[in-house]
């Protein structure tokens, strides 16, 4: 029995290698197209005072994959390959929640001083994002143009290969590394913005 286990494991990969070796020649260079959400700001004061006598601005953000793909059906009608023509992402930020401490009158000085910083923050995250949308886009498109395409024996498998093209786009170290430029440089230029700010000068005004 275990000599036979290792021998049908052999002819298993090499089935698949053979597969996915006629399905190379299907590839095609992927187009991309990078969009970003419409975005709200929503503004509250929690019941409760916040650890932050000021207060803390909370993003949403949205990082969807919409894949086109070309289904060609094998020569010899033994399958289909199934890979990326299209990807029509939409990359950025959708919500972002501002919280004020409840400390704050509403339209006070101080609350209208507190919105405005964190105004500030909510058009860092925007910058950002603005910022890296080539790169975002490069990233995007050698993701997917290094996947080739999948091959499936069955019409009903078609469904779950498109679900894995997502899965391998996402998990590409180019696009892994370009969200982490993001991060950095959110967190980079958030920073910035409370170093310059530091002292909360117009909110200083409003207590003076």
């Amino acid at each position: 029995m275990f000599k036979k286990i290792l021998f049908l494991i052999p002819l298993f990969l090499m089935a698949s290698a053979f597969a996915n070796d006629v399905c190379v020649a299907y590839k095609t260079r992927p187009g991309v197209r990078i969009n970003k959400p419409d975005w709200v700001k929503k503004v509250g004061q929690p019941l409760k005072v916040m650890d932050l006598y000021h207060g803390n601005v909370t993003a949403t953000l949205v990082d969807e994959y919409d894949i086109i793909v070309n289904i060609d059906e094998l020569p010899d009608k033994s399958g289909y390959c199934v890979g990326i023509k299209d990807i029509n992402a939409t990359i950025g930020y959708s919500d972002f929640l501002i919280k004020i401490d409840m400390r704050h009158k509403l339209d006070s000085c101080s609350y209208q001083a507190v919105l405005a910083h964190e105004g500030e923050h909510i058009n860092a995250y925007l910058s950002v994002i603005d910022d890296f949308q080539d790169d975002l886009k490069k990233s995007v498109y050698s993701a997917a143009n290094s996947i080739i395409p999948i091959y499936v024996k069955n019409e009903w498998d078609i469904s779950s290969a498109i679900d894995d093209l997502n899965t391998k786009l996402q998990m590409h170290p180019d696009l892994i590394l370009v969200k982490q430029q993001i991060s950095a440089a959110e967190e980079i230029r958030n920073s910035k913005i409370d170093e310059d700010d530091g002292k909360y000068q117009e909110l200083a005004k409003c207590n003076g």
